[in-house]
């Protein structure tokens, strides 16, 4: 079938998905990835103009932040003209790679066993508190609800059509039981490590009143990587790496996603015109760039406001999604039995 979010909805609607119904999920599938994406971008270009002027006193404002973002569209652009094995393959194994240095780096240069600890820890608290902090109903702390919760669900939920997506057109001929071995079960375990061995090492300098973080606390929330650094061993290089490493990041981000996107407005072709491709990976930069200027000082919450208001209506269009899905695994295992397959 097309590579269009609407195919998961054929179980459903049948022949219903090239119509007006079709049409709208694809509508709101392109909404909620492009806005999306703008968001990761904002704030990526927020964090590299912090790097950027703790290290070389650029400044961080906001002439800063839209050229960091013209740099990234232009990168994506490169990419996204390149194609999928030559531009976002080729980038997204450098990316994993400076990320698994980083990583380890901080692990054995940082406190080794407070980060093997807080693997555990980390782990077994957020089994135990998942549910409770998940909860929207009779808390006190809205604040939280309001600022973690809502924003990061709604910000992951607009990731989900390009990344869902994307993630498919790569594993193409994988069976179900790998796809969810590789996409779920791996990464969930990376980002256990990877926050427990950053979250745990800039933990160890505060209780231990050591740094930035230690004296005045979290004062800039894009700064506080950084400030983390400035107390392991070569300071200048991991943080110059750090920098790199949040922009070819976004990159990825953007150039796949344009790619998905594409796919979408096409029909599902994976040939669309190049001027197409190039239109949306534009477009994104340019939301972005909206955001921070429109922004001005409260950029930050204007791109939370963002997330939200693209993410949460496609809400429903994923629970609906998941019972089109158990539908057509269900119908799928009728017929490999009836072939005498399973």
């Amino acid at each position: 079938m097309p590579l269009t979010i609407r195919s998961a909805f054929f179980p459903l609607l049948k022949d219903k998905v090239w119509g007006w119904p079709g049409h709208i999920i694809d509508v709101l599938a392109v909404v909620a990835t492009i806005f999306g994406l703008a968001t990761s971008l904002g704030f990526g270009a927020q964090q590299a103009a912090s790097g950027l002027d703790y290290l070389f006193d650029t400044g961080n404002g906001i002439n800063v932040q839209m050229a960091i973002i013209v740099g990234v569209t232009a990168l994506a652009l490169i990419s996204v003209l390149r194609g999928l094995e030559g531009g976002v393959k080729v980038l997204s194994n450098i990316n994993m790679g400076l990320a698994a240095l980083l990583l380890f780096f901080v692990i054995f240069a940082g406190p080794t066993m407070t980060i093997l600890e807080t693997i555990w820890v980390t782990s077994s608290s957020y089994v135990v508190n998942m549910v409770p902090l998940s909860n929207p109903f009779g808390r006190e702390d809205e604040a939280w609800f309001q600022g973690w919760t809502v924003f990061y669900w709604a910000w992951w939920i607009s990731w989900s059509p390009f990344v869902g997506m994307f993630i498919a057109r790569v594993s193409k001929g994988r069976t179900v039981r790998e796809f969810i071995i590789a996409v779920l079960l791996i990464p969930t375990v990376i980002t256990v490590v990877w926050m427990s061995s950053f979250g745990g090492s800039a933990l160890e300098q505060i209780q231990n009143g050591v740094g930035t973080l230690a004296e005045k606390g979290l004062t800039d929330v894009s700064l506080a990587l950084f400030q983390m650094f400035a107390n392991l061993p070569l300071t200048g290089i991991i943080s110059f790496v750090a920098i790199i490493l949040v922009l070819v990041f976004f990159v990825t981000s953007s150039d796949s996603g344009s790619l998905v996107i594409d796919s979408i407005t096409a029909g599902g072709k994976t040939d669309a015109p190049t001027a197409q491709r190039v239109f949306w990976a534009v477009m994104e930069g340019a939301i972005a760039a909206a955001l921070i200027f429109g922004g001005g000082a409260d950029a930050l919450g204007a791109i939370q406001a963002t997330a939200i208001s693209a993410g949460l209506p496609f809400t429903a269009i994923l629970l609906i999604m998941t019972w089109g899905l158990l539908k057509g695994l269900s119908h799928e295992r009728k017929l490999l039995v009836a072939r005498g397959e399973l």
